[in-house]
Formats: C-alpha cells, sequence, structure tokens
C-alpha cells in the first residue's frame, strides 16, 4: 500500500474523490427509507409486540390507534374531520370519545402505509387551526423531519467550526481543509453502508445523528495525528518515500489500532435485538472503519502528493509551533507526587458519577420531540387534562373471555382506575383493556402490568406499559454479552497494540470512571437541570460503547508514544513524560475539535439526541484532561515496570504476531 500510495498519490486521491462522490449519490437516498417509529426501541420477540402483531394479522387494524385528533370545536367540527379522516384508503376506523378526540385506527398494511398516511393527513389539515394531529404514526414522521433538520444544522454549525478550529491547530490554510474533508468522505463512505444495509435489515433514523458526529469526530482525531507525523518525519527525511514510510508504521499503525477498537466497542451493540441500538451499532462500526480507511489511503496519497505545500497559505509567525514543554513538565510533577494524584482525581470522578445511581429511566414517546411539533401538543395537553392514559391502556389479547372473577381482581388492583368491558375484536380473539390510575411509566403502572400476567397467564399483555417493561428486561438480559464484548475486544486490542496485560486493565478501569462520571453529569443537567422526569433508557448502553470506544481511541495515541520512547530506550518515567508531551497539544486539540464535532448533537430538537451529545462529549472532555493528564500518569508512575507485565505465554505471543512495529 505504501508503494502504490508514492507511485500514484494523485491517482488513488482522484479516484478516491471519485468513490466519495458515488457513494454519497447513491447512500444519501437512506435517509427516508430509515425507520422512525417507537417500535425501534421494541424487542421485536416480546410479548408485548408479538400481541400487536396477533391482533394485526386476526383483525387486519392496529392494535392501537396511530393517529389522535385533537379537536376544539362543536360536535359538528368533530364530525367534519372525522368523515375527512375516514375518506383516507389507510383509515380502517375512527373512534370519537367523550373527550372529543378522534382515535384512528390504520390498517395494518406494513411498509410505509403508516407513514404515506400520515402524510396525507398532515396535509388534509395543515391550514386548520382547529385540529391538531398527534398520536404514533405522526410521531414518527415528525421525527424523520427534525433529523433531517438536525443533520442539516449540524453541518452548518460543525463543519465551520472544525475548519476554523484545524486552521487554529495545522497552522495552515491547505491543512485545515484536511479533518472536514476527511469526515465528509468517511460520513459518504458509511451513507453508502448502511444504504446497502438497509435492503436486508431495517434501520433507526437516529443512527445518522452518530455516523455525522462520530465520523466527523475520528476524522479529525486520525487527520491530526497522520498530518502531525508527516510533517514531524518530512523535517527529518523529506517529502519522499521514507517520510512516507515512517508516517504508516507510526501513525498510521496507531490510527489503525483505534479505527478497529472503536469499531470493536460499537459493535457490542449489535447483540441487542432493539432495531434503535443495533442500527447505532453498525452505523459506528461503519463510521470507524471508513474513517480509518480515509485517514490510511487517501488522506496519505493526498499529502504526498502536496509535499511541502501542506503548509502553503498561512503567515510564516501562525507557521510557528509554540514552545514545548508544558505537558512533560505537568507529567513530571504528577509523578512526584502519583499517590496523592491518582487518589484526589479518581475521587473527583466518583463524586460525579454520584447522581447517576439516582437516576431514572423513561421511554420514546412524543415528548422527546421539540415543543413545536403537533404530536408533542398533543400529548402535552391530554396531560394536561389528566386523560392520556386513557389513550395508553394496559391490554390483554386472549382466546376466551375472562371471568368475571378475575376482572374484578383487576379492577381492584393497586394503580387501577377502571377495567373496561372484554370485547371479541376477531373470531374467537377477546381483548380487555386496564386504565391505569397514574402515568404509563410510573411504577405502580409497571407493577400492574405484571399483575395482569399473574392473573391472566394465558393471555398475551400489551401497551405502552408493558412495552416499557418488556423492553427492560429484554435490556437487562443482553446487557452482561455487551459488557462482556466491549470489555474483551477493548483489552484484547490494547494488548496486541501493547504487549502488556496490565495497560488494558488499567484502561478498562478508567473508562468505567469516565463513563460514571458522564451519566452523572448527564444526570445534573438533564433531571435536575430541565426538570425532564428521566433519561431515554437506551442511554446509558450507547453511551458506555461510544465512551469506551472514543477512551481507548485516546489511550492508544498516547500508549504508542509512551511506548516508543520506552522501545527508544527511555525508563518508565522518562517514557510516560516523553509520550505526554508529544501528544499532549494534538490530543487536546483533538478532544476540543471532537467535542464542537458531537457537541452539536445538543442542539438537537429531540431530548435523547441531546443527551447522547452531551454525554459523549464529556466523556471526551473528561478523557482528555483527568484521565489522559493526571490518571494516566499517576498509574504509570505508580507501577512502574509492572505497567508492561505479561505472562511469558502471552508475550511470546505477542512477538509471534509481530505487531510490535
Amino acid at each position: 500500500m505504501i508503494h502504490l500510495i508514492a507511485t500514484r498519490a494523485r491517482a488513488v486521491t482522484l479516484v478516491s474523490v471519485g468513490i466519495f462522490a458515488f457513494a454519497f449519490a447513491l447512500g444519501s437516498s437512506v435517509i427516508p427509507q430509515m425507520d422512525a417509529g417507537s417500535e425501534q426501541f421494541a424487542d421485536l420477540s416480546s410479548e408485548s409486540r408479538l400481541a400487536n402483531v396477533e391482533v394485526e394479522e386476526r383483525t387486519g387494524v392496529e392494535a392501537d390507534p396511530g393517529i389522535l385528533a385533537l379537536v376544539t370545536g362543536g360536535p359538528e367540527v368533530v364530525e367534519r374531520i372525522r368523515s375527512r379522516i375516514d375518506e383516507d384508503s389507510a383509515v380502517a376506523r375512527t373512534v370519537v370519545d367523550r373527550n372529543g378526540v378522534v382515535l384512528v385506527f390504520l390498517r395494518a398494511r406494513g411498509g410505509d402505509a403508516s407513514k404515506d398516511a400520515a402524510d396525507r393527513l398532515t396535509e388534509a389539515f395543515a391550514g386548520d387551526p382547529q385540529v391538531r394531529l398527534g398520536g404514533g404514526a405522526i410521531a414518527s414522521r415528525q421525527v424523520t423531519e427534525a433529523i433531517q433538520e438536525d443533520l442539516k444544522r449540524a453541518e452548518l454549525i460543525a463543519f465551520p467550526l472544525v475548519f476554523l478550529l484545524s486552521f487554529w491547530v495545522f497552522r495552515g490554510l491547505v491543512a485545515a481543509f484536511l479533518p472536514p474533508l476527511v469526515g465528509a468522505g468517511a460520513i459518504a463512505l458509511t451513507f453508502l453502508g448502511l444504504r446497502l444495509a438497509i435492503e436486508v435489515h431495517s434501520l433507526s433514523v437516529f443512527a445518522l445523528n452518530l455516523v455525522t458526529g462520530l465520523g466527523l469526530g475520528l476524522a479529525i482525531d486520525y487527520s491530526l495525528f497522520i498530518v502531525s507525523r508527516w510533517r514531524e518525519e518530512a523535517a527529518v527525511h523529506g517529502h519522499g518515500p521514507e517520510a512516507l514510510a515512517a508516517t504508516m508504521r507510526s501513525a498510521g499503525r496507531t490510527v489503525l489500532f483505534s479505527a478497529v477498537t472503536v469499531a470493536a466497542s460499537m459493535s457490542c451493540l449489535l447483540v441487542f435485538p432493539q432495531q434503535f441500538l443495533y442500527s447505532m451499532g453498525l452505523g459506528g462500526v461503519l463510521v470507524a472503519l471508513a474513517a480509518g480507511l480515509v485517514a490510511l489511503v487517501p488522506l496519505p496519497a493526498f499529502l504526498y502528493w502536496l509535499g511541502p505545500r501542506i503548509d502553503s497559505l498561512a503567515p510564516r509567525r501562525l507557521q510557528q509551533i509554540p514552545a514545548g514543554g508544558r505537558w512533560g513538565r505537568l507529567a513530571a510533577w504528577v509523578m512526584r507526587r502519583p499517590g496523592r494524584i491518582a487518589a484526589i482525581s479518581a475521587t473527583f470522578l466518583i463524586v460525579l458519577a454520584l447522581p447517576a445511581f439516582g437516576v431514572n429511566f423513561v421511554g420514546v414517546d412524543a415528548t422527546t420531540l421539540p415543543t413545536s411539533s403537533s404530536a408533542r401538543q398533543v400529548a402535552e395537553a391530554l396531560d394536561r387534562d389528566g386523560i392520556r392514559g386513557t389513550y395508553a391502556p394496559i391490554t390483554a389479547i386472549m382466546d376466551r373471555v375472562p371471568s368475571t372473577e378475575v376482572t374484578a381482581r383487576l379492577a381492584s388492583a393497586p394503580g387501577a382506575a377502571a377495567v373496561l368491558p372484554p370485547r371479541e375484536i376477531a373470531n374467537g380473539l377477546w381483548r380487555l383493556d386496564l386504565l391505569p390510575r397514574e402515568d404509563g411509566l410510573a411504577d405502580r403502572t409497571q407493577q400492574l402490568v405484571r399483575t395482569v400476567r399473574a392473573e391472566l397467564p394465558e393471555a398475551r399483555v400489551t401497551g405502552q406499559t408493558a412495552g416499557f417493561v418488556d423492553q427492560q428486561a429484554s435490556l437487562a438480559a443482553h446487557l452482561p454479552w455487551a459488557l462482556t464484548i466491549l470489555a474483551l475486544t477493548t483489552c484484547t486490542l490494547i494488548f496486541l497494540f501493547t504487549g502488556s496485560v496490565v495497560l488494558p486493565l488499567k484502561s478498562l478501569v478508567m473508562n468505567v470512571l469516565t463513563l460514571g462520571a458522564s451519566f452523572g453529569i448527564l444526570v445534573v443537567v438533564f433531571e435536575w437541570g430541565r426538570g425532564l422526569p428521566g433519561l431515554e433508557s437506551t442511554q446509558p448502553i450507547l453511551l458506555a460503547a461510544t465512551a469506551f470506544g472514543l477512551s481507548t481511541d485516546y489511550a492508544i495515541f498516547l500508549f504508542s508514544r509512551i511506548k516508543e520512547a520506552r522501545d527508544g530506550g527511555l525508563e518508565n518515567r522518562e517514557a510516560v513524560a516523553d509520550g505526554l508531551e508529544r501528544t499532549g497539544r494534538l490530543v487536546t486539540a483533538a478532544a476540543l475539535l471532537f467535542c464542537v464535532a458531537i457537541g452539536t448533537f445538543a442542539t438537537s430538537g429531540i431530548s435523547f439526541i441531546q443527551e447522547l451529545g452531551v454525554g459523549t462529549a464529556v466523556a471526551v472532555a473528561l478523557d482528555a484532561t483527568i484521565i489522559r493528564a493526571l490518571l494516566v500518569p499517576s498509574l504509570m508512575a505508580l507501577l512502574g515496570e509492572w505497567n508492561w507485565w505479561a505472562p511469558r505465554p502471552l508475550q511470546r505471543l505477542h512477538a509471534r504476531l509481530g505487531l510490535s512495529d
């Protein structure tokens, strides 16, 4: 590959640009095909989901109303709205309840039928001030629109800021274009991968936010390390093949390990049956590998083609790198008092993590949308009137009518407001609805689901609350597998990179501290600060995968330089100081740029996307400061030569694999 780049640099660059253009043109068509419904957070094999499928197959109608029309006006207005809705071919039936809300039951046609119906009805009532549309089908449509607006906003905010910060870091106009270009290439390739994947598996539209933020962030990291090492080697060997080979053997190897490590961390999400988490995992794997590929092939080719012109279009004074020594002096100061620094740093992170123990988890519904969306307005209006629970009953589906004794016990169960009379919805298929007294995610309402299942063991229980209970059980069942994959892949890859078994375990502990502190800050910001009822229940899992990958990413960058210095003959403390000095400015700049890229999520109109952006940015900031500047050097000073210890069989394995260079 080095020979190809050195002999065909211009061709490699131009062909890569053509591939990126093709990938973006084809891949961008994936956006309207991605799913935005609330079912993407459910386990499709759960009891609640299978009950819905059974109802749809037996009746040809969706189990719950897909659209709620909140009408202001008298009975004549309600009837006019209802008649117009009934004209749509996707509508199976409508019901007007005593609150004047029109419940719209859609035909169970699958595919995009619900989306198309939502589009038609939204357009039909766009100028009517007397009706607001809500419900799952409308919320899904508005989520897709919000995601597309988020992506546009992220591009408008992130790319200019990244360019300006890159200009400050790289100190050259030409070089400043590289991170945005590498990021755009990685995102284009990932969109193409998602476009191919959606042909065989449904994907969540929310994965696009992660792909954009993570792709741009990793591109920044990889560009910084490739370009800085190229400049360093070119200053010694000139802008020729020798500098290219040295850059690829050092920084290129580091980028390769980093990309594989981030991809491995994100792959732990693939074990979850929830479409949301699976899609996030697939998008994370693809964008990490794509960013690594772009950084290892087109970027070096472009650098080789440019040669000394990489430093053009910048004032000579700006090209002068600030005097070094600060990070090395900081490391030396820390290592003179390693015990105290390690204890204080760890205690600080633990204190930040304490609020996480009081976290409340919630599901995804219309209230996660922006306040301007009609689906959220309808949900909040029903909440204010105290009648929203009427439209989110606990539903038992069974093959025979329940006995009056069981019905009476359920009516008197804690948390039950009323039990509606059982009704036959298909030949031999009965439905029993229980209205809860409290919010659908309240503890007593969740317990009511368990009571129904205990009283009616032959029934299939569904509804919003049952779906949330099943989701929590599914997440808990798959979480140990995900954590095992996360820990094993992270530790294995760091061992292959360093030859040590101590450094992977130490990185694992530091990643846990970073994750805990980040999650605690999320609770403070969103629950305590903004007054949200809780954090979306998949956020800890998603944040764990993302934070682990990015924390390991920075650990590899630092360990690569420390190991290089140690292999060059420096003793442990000197090698740590040298490694921190050589990576300090670059990692700080990379973290700053990454926080800008991923922090654009905080501008999203969807609350749990905001949580992901803030949580990831906080994790990156903590890792680049407390972890890298204080905990890493203090712990490495305390452990001394034990940092590089491994059992003899593993030492021989590492030597045989030939990964030390």
